[in-house]
């Protein structure tokens, strides 16, 4: 019996690859473009490195130098300023969720108009999609930088920093979950009587809201760690201490800085997974 199994499979595949020889047997022209391609970038790696001065010499240098800094690093020591640091760490939560709850909020409806399902215009939606690139392509430094010559220096610009970045991200993540939700539920209100702005509100509003807050949790946790970055340029919080103590070769109070940075990332990540999975395991929104 599986000698006939076997039999009839080969019987089957020479006559597909009879019918469709261009599967089975690739041309030699794909075959030749493959190769030039890899070629091309085998050949394009050693020239970047020459270009980039990249050398196996600098790397083993710099890690040396690296292992140096960190035994410099231990033990870390808060070097008596532990409230000043706590303080610098609570403003760098308070810019993270300030400016990712803003984001959101200000999203909200740019999703709906970038939505093709909900928003049937063509000029209104290639608009707000344009513009949500447009202000995605800015990263949150440059946006830091920005705000901090506009408001000057201190959190309110890494709040405001944070809040545009993440607004042209939110955009398109909140339109594309609109594009992907079931349109059954929407069908339904509508045959039912509902208007439009019930058909979102009952049929749409409630599918993509666990997406929504996943997205928007996740986004609090990665802002926690882009405060800090942000604060290295004068956005206030703890990443303004982190490069004062950087510049004046105080390894130790960098290393307790990066520890408390990461434990609080951590904490933030396990309560945020709590969090998602206590609403987004229900699947539905809240009435």
């Amino acid at each position: 019996m599986t000698g006939r199994l076997r039999d009839a499979a080969l019987a089957d595949r020479a006559g597909l690859a009879a019918r469709h020889p261009q599967v089975f047997v690739p041309s030699v022209r794909r075959r030749a473009l493959t190769a030039v391609i890899i070629a091309t970038l085998v050949g394009l790696a050693p020239y970047a490195n020459w270009r980039l001065d990249m050398s196996v010499a600098r790397f083993g240098s710099g890690i040396v130098r690296l292992g140096h800094f960190m035994a410099l690093m231990v033990p870390p020591s808060a070097g008596g300023r532990l409230p000043v640091y706590l303080k610098a760490l609570a403003e760098t939560l308070a810019i993270a969720f300030l400016g990712t709850l803003l984001a959101a909020v200000l999203a909200l409806p740019f999703g709906f108009l970038a939505a093709r399902n909900v928003v049937a215009n063509r000029i209104l939606h290639f608009t707000c999609r344009r513009v949500l690139d447009t202000i995605r392509g800015i990263d949150v430094l440059i946006w830091a930088l920005v705000f901090i010559n506009v408001v000057g220096l201190g959190p309110f610009a890494g709040i405001l920093a944070i809040a545009v970045s993440d607004f042209g991200a939110f955009g398109k993540l909140f339109s594309e979950a609109f594009e992907a939700a079931n349109p059954g539920p929407v069908d339904g209100v509508v045959a039912s009587g509902g208007s439009k702005l019930e058909a979102i509100r009952f049929g749409l509003l409630p599918q993509i809201f666990p997406v929504i807050i996943s997205q928007v949790l996740y986004y609090f946790e990665s802002n926690t760690r882009s405060a800090t970055i942000i604060g290295i340029v004068g956005a206030g919080g703890i990443g303004l201490h982190l490069v004062e103590q950087i510049r004046v070769l105080e390894w130790q109070a960098v290393a307790f800085l990066v520890l408390i940075i990461l434990v609080t990332v951590a904490i933030i990540d396990w309560l945020s997974t709590r969090l998602r999975l206590a609403i987004v395991g229900r699947g539905r929104m809240p009435l």
